[in-house]
């Protein structure tokens, strides 16, 4: 079986598990390393939360959320975590629980995946952004987890993002290792949590998919930034803005505008930066641009059918 078609096997399973016949979706079967899965269960079934096990250790959670039905369609549950950028390839599970613990175990493959190692020299602007005591840095950076461990109830979008620039040439990938080589002789190391879009400045930046606007600031690092809300624990970021075209708390549509590119906070040049953010995970970005976060028409088939 090709590895594409891998990726976009849907498993279907019907179980026992204490006393309860549980039938869920679960796509995809096989992720990678950095790749989102997304679980439907009958809608009649109480489920709270996701727990990814990778070689025995919890290294992802996510809760369950309603989706409501509509068209004469069936309600459901769903469930998106993404499996960390940072775990081997291994036999994994996912565990459904409620709040009286255990309902069912689902097996899955984590398949292997290969990442960028780059080295970025800092002049020592950049590099007192990265290391110089900063108490707004320090707000700031409280404040975007605030953002991104917020689980809400509004679903705003369930098919598939769009590329938020009109450009394919990327600089920097998903996952990459990186080494930050600091001005003072030190070094750092981090992994991208994004996609860098190598586009000229003032290049149109527009939302991936429809959502709320839930932060729209200039910060420190990542310069004028902005991020929009699209599902239960479902995040898109957009970083160093040249400007930015949004409020707070507007609800945009997908391809609405969000502001220009840039090279505000800390850029080497201009570019945009676009990430995504599943139950707070780093998720990679091209995930939801080839299948639906939510692919609602085939979950009810296989539940109810």
């Amino acid at each position: 079986m090709k590895k594409q078609t891998l990726f976009f096997f849907i498993s279907f399973i019907l179980t026992t598990y204490a006393s309860a016949q549980i039938k869920y979706v679960i796509e995809p079967h096989y992720p990678r390393p950095g790749e989102p899965v997304t679980i439907g269960v009958d809608g009649n079934v109480n489920v709270k939360e996701a727990l990814l096990f990778v070689d025995g250790r919890q290294s992802a959670k996510a809760a369950f959320f309603n989706v409501p039905a509509e068209d004469g369609k069936q309600a459901f549950s769903a469930a998106i975590l993404t499996v960390p950028s940072t775990v081997n390839s291994s036999n994994a599970i996912i565990r459904l629980n409620n709040e009286n613990g255990l309902v069912c175990e689902i097996h899955v493959i984590i398949t292997p995946r290969d990442f960028v190692s780059e080295i970025i020299d800092l002049n020592p602007v950049l590099t007192g952004i990265r290391t110089d005591p900063s108490p707004q840095r320090t707000e700031e950076a409280n404040r975007l987890w605030t953002i991104l461990s917020t689980t809400g109830n509004q679903i705003y979008h369930t098919g598939k993002f769009v590329i938020p620039v009109v450009s394919s040439r990327r600089t920097s990938f998903f996952g990459d290792r990186r080494v930050f080589r600091y001005s003072n002789g030190s070094s750092d190391t981090s992994i991208h949590a994004g996609v860098d879009y190598g586009v000229p400045r003032g290049t149109i930046v527009t939302a991936c998919g429809a959502g709320k606007v839930v932060l729209a600031a200039m910060r420190i690092v990542t310069g004028n930034s902005v991020i929009i809300e699209h599902a239960p624990g479902i995040y898109s970021l957009y970083y160093h803005l040249d400007s930015i075209s949004v409020q707070e708390g507007a609800i945009v549509e997908t391809g609405t505008l969000l502001g220009f590119s840039g090279s505000t906070g800390l850029s080497t040049g201009p570019h945009l930066h676009w990430e995504v953010r599943v139950s707070t995970e780093n998720t990679d970005p091209d995930a939801f641009t080839v299948r639906p976060i939510i692919d609602k028409d085939l979950i009810i088939s296989r539940i109810y059918n």
